[in-house]
């Protein structure tokens, strides 16, 4: 997954924070909560990343 990226977007349905994770291909892996604010949704992405490389912690 060397080329995965991370998308924030606002819906507009809620006006929450979204974020979902792509593949180097587009193809959406993950997919979260909405946030309420921008720098939660950062955090939500932080979380993820500091967390993915333990299997203990699913």
């Amino acid at each position: 997954m060397s080329n995965a990226k991370f998308e924030v977007f606002v819906s507009s349905r809620n006006l929450q924070y979204y974020f979902r994770l792509k593949s180097g291909n587009g193809e959406i892996i993950l997919g979260s909560e909405g946030y309420e604010t921008k720098q939660g949704c950062l955090n939500g992405i932080a979380s993820v990343k500091a967390n993915a490389p333990y299997d203990s912690r699913y």
